[in-house]
């Protein structure tokens, strides 16, 4: 297994416990990019941050105390899940009779690889490498620190930008803001940031943005990175012409590519593209005997929870010895969390008209809405797709509280292909945002 995040780790389990010999190969901590540098760290940021958040709406509601964070304590808290995890990790993985090594691992052939210097050879291999910070090809771009240096800053800079406008960069900005950074910047090549999203939700997002003090700037592409003594200079093209950003830390936030610049894959007789490994829908590359999942494979969203639908897959055929089942994607919602949260599922309306369909678009504010107004909640609202006939949900769109976990229900609601009707029927517990979702469709 090359690769000891999500995608890889339970192909390894799967393997060990049907008494196949087994060895877990990564360059870092076992754990993998959500427990240790993404997903379940930012989270737990976001969640000091909430606090904040959760004053300021509740102010002159009767909750008085002010509240500010203290970085260090927000990154030692963070240290307490991902510290533990690596050893936890490793130890379980090492209990289970599997061989963990470190190192980056290149293929010298189709059944080998070298790995610190020392030939390895295996009857399979399964390549779990996750993705990395894409290469933008501009002056400087040496001086940009990763996500994974944000979420691990001793201290919190009081200026910093973040170029590319999309989960990273919009997510960081938000903490940091509610941090108490006096000017935060988001360079957004695009017209909008996070622009897999609904756009009249996204209008929202940057209003509720511009409202806490991030100055987003869209259609902004920047051209240099330059240092001097302790600042950065970041020159930006834009419509009305050259602009410049002076600030204390630059933050890679356009996006990340597939982890596999170093495999040597060509020697193993792996075909890739710009999008990933190729692989089937058994997850079995055009080297029969190697598979791959999660964000270096070109299949499905690059998603933790699609990671680990994949490997399981993927482990499936390793133990079969053929292509006994095939990988079939459930509606998959996603969520920038940013504060307010925006969530997806399914289409949006510009890809419903493009297939033709016919269907309602529910669209409504809900600012006033008991749920909102409970909390202080001023970004806050729904776009449901309904076709027409059958009254099947063709997409969800959400922002503001609790929409992460609406998201969810309606995930559960189109996979078991629940009608509006149906979900009309359904009786919630009450008030709750669960509650919220029959007046949804």
């Amino acid at each position: 297994m090359i690769g000891g995040g999500t995608g890889g780790n339970g192909v390894a389990r799967m393997a060990a416990n049907a008494g196949w010999k087994v060895a877990s190969i990564d360059s870092l901590p076992h754990g993998g990019t959500c427990a240790l540098r993404g997903c379940d760290p930012k989270k737990m940021l976001i969640a000091v941050t909430e606090g904040v958040e959760w004053a300021k709406n509740m102010k002159g509601k009767g909750l008085e105390s002010e509240t500010s964070v203290n970085w260090s304590d927000m990154i030692a808290f963070k240290r307490t899940f991902t510290d533990t995890m690596p050893p936890r990790i490793e130890a379980g993985l090492d209990k289970a009779g599997i061989d963990v090594m470190h190192g980056a691992a290149r293929f010298t052939g189709p059944d080998s690889i070298e790995l610190n210097g020392e030939t390895l050879r295996a009857k399979h291999f399964h390549i779990a490498t996750g993705a990395r910070p894409m290469t933008l090809n501009i002056p400087g771009e040496e001086h940009l620190a990763t996500s994974t240096d944000f979420l691990e800053l001793p201290e919190r800079p009081d200026r910093i930008a973040f170029v590319g406008g999309g989960f990273i960069a919009m997510e960081f900005a938000h903490i940091v803001k509610r941090a108490g950074a006096g000017e935060v910047t988001v360079l957004e090549m695009m017209d909008r940031p996070v622009s897999n999203f609904d756009p009249d939700l996204v209008a929202m997002l940057v209003e509720a943005t511009a409202e806490l003090g991030v100055d987003l700037r869209t259609q902004a592409k920047v051209l240099s990175i330059e240092k001097q003594g302790d600042e950065f200079t970041v020159t930006v093209e834009r419509p009305s012409g050259t602009e410049t950003v002076t600030c204390d830390l630059v933050v890679h936030g356009t996006g990340r590519v597939p982890n596999i610049d170093g495999l040597n894959l060509e020697v193993a007789g792996v075909e890739y593209g710009r999008r990933g490994i190729k692989v089937n829908a058994a997850m079995r590359t055009t080297n029969p005997a190697i598979f791959a999942a999660g964000d270096c494979a070109d299949s499905g969203l690059n998603l933790t929870p699609v990671s680990a639908a994949e490997g399981r897959i993927a482990g499936k055929n390793l133990l079969a010895g053929k292509n006994a089942r095939e990988v079939k994607y459930p509606p998959i919602p996603s969520v920038v969390f940013t504060l307010p949260m925006v969530a997806t599922l399914g289409l949006s309306e510009a890809t419903a008209k493009e297939q033709g369909l016919k269907f309602d678009v529910h669209f409504e504010k809900t600012d006033g809405w008991y749920s909102s107004l409970r909390v202080g909640a001023k970004w806050t609202a729904y776009k449901v797709l309904v076709e027409q006939g059958t009254g099947k949900i063709l997409g969800a769109h959400l922002i503001g509280p609790g929409s992460e976990e609406q998201i969810n229900l309606f995930a559960m609601a189109m996979g078991a292909g629940q009608t509006a009707n149906q979900i009309k029927a359904m009786i919630f517990a009450y008030p709750s945002y669960a509650s919220d979702i029959g007046s949804m469709v």
